[in-house]
């Protein structure tokens, strides 16, 4: 009897053992490893398995937005970093994208700002010089790309006739520039982009960045109100002596809108209060703040999960 007792006892905390070793497991699917959304990528999962009880979250490299997004609509990601105009293209289903993906964005993160990046010598002074130049449009499937495209069209240069193209991430883009093997690259990222600090204090290469905020008004007719004006400070960058005139847009944090409401609400509010630990990561982290997420940030809708968040904060829509 007292044998029997044993083994059936044993057997409980087995049970129970493998029940506590159980975890809930996100993928949080980021960007190419020389931008901004795979370091704070990586630091979001930190957060999540570190203060959510029994979740196991990993940052996956990608090649950013629209990859990304595809990977949540098809339930292999769990949290996408995405520009806001791959959302929105996404959510309806147009552009790169053949179908809506059911998508509900958690988390409107910071703005980011589109780099024309060029070095001395090259003979590029403005937009129109990258005609019959070699260039850089971003990794196959990022937002970087889809942008890049756009402001190309803005100012007039086919990307498939005026230019010769690369599909190159940005810290490949680096170092193709270094090597003379292109001659500027599209990039839109977070402030400071460590692949760009890298080149700009590369000894011999002077490095140049291109305003285009004047490609904004066309952008916006022909898509939506997605694009704003912004600067890029002098002295973001090693040997960037003055302000450069660019556009950005929002990036956001997108889930599937069939995620639990309970477990958006914990990943929306674990996000806000161990944004210190975000910080500390990368400093694009403290513009994540409450009085932005209802602004008009975001183009597609918020997931139930973050809007209760939200209105536990006192945050209401404008």
């Amino acid at each position: 009897m007292r044998r029997t007792v044993l083994i059936a006892l044993a057997l409980a905390l087995t049970a129970l053992g493998a029940q506590a070793e159980e975890k809930t497991r996100l993928s949080v699917v980021t960007g190419g490893t020389g931008g901004v959304y795979y370091p704070l990528g990586g630091a979001v999962a930190n957060v999540l398995s570190k203060y959510l009880p029994g979740t196991m979250a990993t940052a996956e490299v990608t090649s950013a937005s629209i990859d990304n997004l595809k990977l949540v609509g098809a339930g292999k990601g769990d949290i996408a970093f995405s520009m806001a105009d791959s959302a929105w293209d996404g959510y309806n289903g147009t552009g790169k994208f053949h179908g809506k993906v059911p998508l509900r964005t958690l988390v409107v993160l910071y703005a980011n700002k589109t780099q024309v990046v060029t070095v001395q010598g090259k003979g590029i002074e403005k937009m129109s010089d990258l005609k019959g130049k070699r260039i850089s449009t971003g990794a196959p499937g990022s937002g970087t790309e889809l942008i890049a495209l756009r402001l190309l069209e803005a100012y007039g240069i086919d990307p498939e006739k005026d230019v010769k193209r690369e599909k190159l991430s940005v810290a490949e883009s680096v170092g193709a520039i270094k090597d003379n093997k292109i001659d500027a690259f599209i990039w839109s990222g977070g402030l400071p982009t460590a692949a760009i600090v890298d080149l700009g204090a590369t000894p011999g290469q002077k490095l140049k960045l291109l305003d285009h905020s004047d490609a904004i008004p066309s952008m916006v007719k022909k898509y939506g109100p997605l694009y704003v004006k912004d600067t890029i400070p002098a002295r973001t960058y090693p040997g960037q002596e003055k302000d450069v005139n660019i556009l950005s847009v929002w990036n956001i944090l997108a889930v599937n809108e069939k995620m639990d409401e309970k477990r958006a609400y914990a990943i929306t509010k674990t996000i806000f209060e161990k944004k210190a630990e975000l910080v500390a990561v990368h400093k694009e982290a403290q513009n994540i703040s409450l009085e932005n997420q209802l602004k008009g940030g975001s183009p597609i809708p918020f997931h139930p999960g973050a809007l209760k968040y939200f209105s536990e904060k006192g945050v209401k829509r404008h």
